[in-house]
């Protein structure tokens, strides 16, 4: 096992020096965003960002390596930290105003993506130096995350509770997409941008989705977060009976939209460290004028006056 271990260390210490410049690693830091069925604006649910809610905007972190395939192709690998969050109250439904639900989800992101470089100025400034440079480029691909969506009040975990009287995995697959661009300085430091939205394939990130259940099937704690409309002060009872379960009809009434998945976005910054050599791009084209030694002894010439 040990000198399996190490023979794996060694193979890879060995691509990575033998593929310098193409190599590089560093952290982000940024916000995100999620649309679901929590929270939002005056009308009914909307796809993308029309109906996300700016003031739960909160914040994510992360780490990545990436390696360039191609001059135009770079592969990332991603591993992010985030939280999203939404909550009834700021809704201007009157709706989900008066179901009053709310959440925070504390997420771990893993993906896989692609870089495709639409622009790129190798020669930032036109110093023939070729050490600050610009790229832009679109992504997608592959993801996997870990969700534990919680009570913003409390902080209690509502996916062990089953609120909907149903079971829904804490893990998940996503497909990242998004636009993104980055600086190089001196060959070796890149500061970047990325926006990313995740599309999903879950309609419960926020613990919402289809129909309240039967309160008799949940636990005392799952029944009375799975509907909280009885905490808001002065409701029309009438209205008041649109939220829950119907005992006469044995109906649940709607709680959520379960005929569209939640997403989640994130909008970071960059830094990344660029590993040190020659690519085969330089010296293909620009090694002749940085890297041409001279053979045989150079001659001192002595100016005569």
């Amino acid at each position: 096992m040990k000198k399996t271990i190490l023979l794996i260390v060694i193979s890879l210490i060995t691509t990575i020096t033998k593929a310098q410049w193409l190599w590089d690693y560093g952290f982000t830091v940024g916000v995100s965003n999620y649309l679901g069925d929590i929270g939002g604006k005056e009308k009914t649910r909307r796809d993308f960002v029309a109906d996300m809610k700016m003031a739960k905007t909160r914040w994510n972190v992360g780490g990545f390596a990436r390696y360039k395939v191609h001059q135009k192709l770079s592969l990332k690998l991603a591993l992010d930290y985030l939280r999203i969050e939404g909550d009834d109250k700021l809704s201007s439904n009157p709706a989900r105003n008066a179901r009053n639900l709310n959440f925070r989800n504390d997420m771990f992101d893993l993906e896989l993506t692609g870089q495709v470089f639409f622009y790129e100025d190798n020669d930032l400034g036109n110093t023939y130096r070729y050490k600050n440079g610009f790229r832009a480029y679109f992504f997608a691909g592959i993801g996997g995350f870990y969700s534990d969506p919680r009570t913003l009040d409390g902080g209690t975990r509502l996916r062990p509770l089953q609120t909907e009287g149903k079971k829904y995995s804490p893990v998940g697959v996503a497909i990242p997409a998004g636009v993104g661009f980055y600086f190089t300085v001196q060959k070796k430091h890149r500061i970047g941008y990325e926006l990313n939205y995740r599309t999903t394939f879950t309609d419960y990130l926020d613990d919402v989705s289809g129909d309240y259940a039967n309160p008799a099937g949940l636990s005392p704690e799952a029944a009375a977060l799975a509907n909280r409309t009885g905490e808001v002060q002065g409701l029309d009872p009438k209205f008041a009976k649109n939220f829950g379960y119907d005992s006469e009809k044995e109906i649940g009434n709607k709680r959520g939209d379960r005929t569209h998945k939640d997403g989640y976005m994130t909008m970071s910054v960059s830094y990344s460290y660029v590993l040190r050599g020659k690519s085969s791009f330089y010296r293909g084209r620009y090694g002749h004028f940085f890297n041409h030694r001279r053979r045989g002894k150079i001659r001192k010439i002595r100016a005569k006056f």
